[in-house]
């Protein structure tokens, strides 16, 4: 049993430093030496043409003159070329609201630019943050248009119809409208509708038949953006960037942007459900649709570290002087569970939990109602731990008595082992005979305490992916829950509390086990200094309750709680 314990432990330990390892690499701008991610590069000033596709029927790329469609894919076979139409001054069209500041491009009338008026920039906190962007930096953008001929594209010259563009005190809605030429005897006239205190932004779609036959475009609504990391994105826990596809047949589906690449996708070909959309740490966007709307979702590789996740739609047959009306909505705004769950269904799952999302949601529900009481997730967080640590007082109060009578049986154990160190199989006899008699499993510790285990690495993803935690304050020094500690206050008490609990744990028989006991708190508490405060603020409390717990049990027990102190010789 104690050669079981020994190997377990030193597993631990090694996969640790592994792990310790190769965040260290990535936090100091190196490449991780056993799991790599895939190079950043910076994104290109322009969308490019298409060098790849996956998961829909082929759409013209930017390369074709006006006819171009959703960026990144290949030319329909047999499909003439259209003619260029004059190009008009383009225009960026700015529109304020009560959330948003956005900027729509007149080419194509594009979402070009998405400024988040109630959530700040957190490398430079005088700025508000920026989900969408088209600049020599970064590619971020909402593009919509038709395929299926000669169709107004997302690079086609449109006209801005006069409006107000800023939202005015006690009005409930703005709306931009683009209107296209006609082109291969189809007009598309655009028009984005933001509702004050919305994230979802309403995007109708307009097509008129001006021509003398019946035609039959298919419209498609795609993200594009660069493969690169959110700026400022901490290398010292790992977050998902990059497209996601839901479908009531295969769920939610992350896809890498590695696996664009090299083609290993695979989404459904069509669904009447389900939505598209770009994931990254605490913020999303999404397009969706109506269900019953049949929709083919697609992945596309559009240039060299430019990727795009969209979704066509058939409009049937239009008659000539006929209009066909398609409405879609675009997300674009922070992973607030409750809200995304009224928003579409399925689109809370972009918060992304994992394998424990079972668990993690009615975490976060708790967590959302103790935060209604007590407005602030700090104490939030305190609080939730305490309760936790409640509902798991039986099954931890089973693990500290089996370690109080291994504390009470550890003299007698030490002196058998400095007895017969000579002698190895006579000690773990010995060592097995004390055990029976004392009736004391050397186990019986650790498996209560592994059972609560994925309950509070569940909470652990909740406070990671919660963008409530960001810019939320706690008390004094704390002014952001999802930024490390500024002053390392609250990692130096996590360091303290595990070494405090290492100390007042029985020490192991084998002096080497005693020994990887006190270095195993010193090096995860390394991390804990890169961590969000919320993080660390979670760990810490459950320390402390711990501890609490543990001498309480210990002295109703009879075995007055002591230290046992490091013995490095």
């Amino acid at each position: 049993m104690n050669d079981i314990r020994r190997t377990i432990l030193w597993v631990i330990f090694g996969f640790s430093m592994v792990l310790l390892w190769d965040k260290w690499q990535l936090h100091n701008g190196n490449k991780a030496t056993f799991f790599p991610t895939t190079p950043a590069v910076t994104a290109p000033a322009a969308v490019g043409a298409a060098s790849g596709a996956t998961g829909a029927a082929s759409v013209p790329s930017t390369s074709a003159p006006v006819a171009a469609a959703a960026t990144g894919a290949s030319a329909v076979p047999g499909q003439p070329a259209a003619a260029a139409a004059a190009p008009a001054a383009r225009e960026r069209i700015e529109v304020k609201t009560d959330l948003y500041r956005l900027v729509f491009d007149s080419e194509g009338g594009s979402l070009t630019h998405a400024e988040l008026l109630k959530h700040i920039d957190m490398a430079d906190k005088a700025r508000n943050f920026l989900l969408l962007d088209e600049s020599a930096q970064r590619v971020y953008v909402a593009q919509t248009g038709l395929i299926g001929g000669t169709f107004p594209t997302h690079k086609t010259a449109m006209t801005v119809v006069p409006g107000p563009r800023e939202l005015k005190d006690g009005e409930d809605e703005i709306s931009v409208r683009f209107e296209s030429p006609a082109q291969g005897g189809v007009k598309l006239v655009k028009t984005w509708t933001i509702k004050r205190g919305a994230y979802d932004i309403a995007v109708k779609h307009d097509i008129v038949n001006t021509g003398s036959a019946a035609v039959s475009p298919q419209l498609y609504l795609q993200l594009v953006r660069d493969g690169n990391k959110p700026p400022g994105e901490s290398s010292f826990y790992s977050t998902f960037t990059g497209p996601a596809v839901y479908t009531d047949a295969k769920k939610y589906q992350k896809i890498e942007f590695k696996d664009i690449d090299n083609g290993k996708i695979d989404i459904p070909k069509d669904s009447p459900n389900g939505y598209v959309a770009m994931v990254q740490h605490y913020f999303a966007t999404a397009w969706l649709l109506a269900d019953g709307v049949q929709r083919e979702p697609f992945t596309r590789k559009v240039d060299t570290n430019l990727y795009s996740v969209g979704m066509l739609t058939s409009l049937g047959a239009i008659e000539p002087g006929a209009t066909k009306t398609i409405d879609a909505r675009l997300f674009a705004g922070p992973q607030v569970e409750t809200m995304m769950e009224k928003l579409y269904p399925g689109l809370e799952l972009v918060k992304d939990y994992g394998w424990l999302t079972i668990l993690s949601k009615p975490l976060y529900w708790l967590l959302d109602q103790l935060h209604k009481l007590l407005n602030n997730w700090g104490w939030s967080i305190v609080a939730l731990v305490l309760l936790l640590k409640i509902a798991f007082y039986w099954l931890n109060a089973k693990a500290y008595a089996s370690m109080a009578k291994m504390k009470a049986i550890n003299p007698k154990i030490m002196e058998m082992r400095e007895r017969l160190k000579d002698k190895p199989q006579q000690m773990q006899q010995e060592m097995m005979r004390i055990y029976r008699e004392e009736k004391v499993n050397p186990m019986g510790g650790c498996f209560p305490i592994m059972i609560q285990i994925p309950v509070f690495i569940a909470l652990y993803w909740v406070l990671l992916s919660s963008v409530e935690m960001r810019n939320a304050p706690w008390i004094g020094w704390i002014h952001d829950l999802s930024t490390p500690d500024p002053f390392f206050i609250l990692p130096l008490l996590m360091t303290a509390s595990s070494l405090l609990q290492t100390a007042l744990n029985p020490a192991p028989p084998d002096p080497m086990q005693a020994k990887m006991m006190w270095f195993m708190p010193l090096i995860f508490s390394v991390m804990f200094f890169f961590f969000p405060a919320g993080l660390v603020l979670y760990w810490l409390t459950n320390n402390i309750l711990s501890i609490a717990q543990q001498w309480l049990i210990n002295t109703r027990m009879g075995v007055p709680p002591q230290f046992n102190l490091p013995k490095f010789k």
